[in-house]
């Protein structure tokens, strides 16, 4: 049984799910900051497993606030004939996806993540994590098999974009 059939990277949330649009990505920070979370934005063009440490875009941002009004609800639309950039209420999220639309316009090619970091604990640890930018096309991953000593064999993955220099992988 294949779990995977459209062959996509899948690391963080969402990952088997259809791309979120920026409404919902903008849905999943408002709900990161109700919850305190400091936001940042990162990007590689090589998404190995193993590769935990990304591009970070912009510095994180720890002091943004949810902005919604004293009792909930949401803040009256914006004047007729403007529109804002992702069409949800404004908060603290305009400034993530501010930072997101930036990494897109920079590296439009590259896979791009947002991560939540929770600090209630007196320690940054990941919250949320999830892609939010790929790729045209994603070639995918190999398993490599390596003889050692005796009959012992070893394997590992490797990623196909990774054969060439960083910057043309994509």
């Amino acid at each position: 049984m294949m779990s995977n059939p459209g062959g996509r990277i899948t690391q963080g949330q969402f990952s088997f799910l259809p791309e979120l649009s920026d409404e919902e990505i903008g849905a999943q920070i408002d709900y990161g900051l109700a919850k305190g979370y400091a936001w940042s934005v990162e990007y590689t063009d090589d998404p190995h497993p193993r590769n935990t440490y990304w591009e970070m875009y912009g510095m994180p941002m720890f002091d943004l606030r949810d902005m919604r009004p004293p009792g909930g609800g949401v803040p009256p639309p914006p004047p007729e004939g403007e529109r804002r950039s992702w069409g949800g209420p404004a908060s603290g999220a305009a400034a993530v996806m501010l930072e997101l639309q930036g990494c897109r316009a920079a590296f439009p090619r590259h896979y791009i993540r947002l991560m939540a970091f929770d600090s209630t604990r007196g320690i940054e640890s990941i919250a949320m994590s999830f892609i939010v930018n790929r790729p045209p096309a994603e070639p995918g991953f190999m398993l490599q098999r390596q003889e050692a000593n005796g009959r012992t064999l070893r394997y590992t993955i490797a990623g196909y974009a990774a054969a060439k220099p960083e910057g043309e992988r994509y």
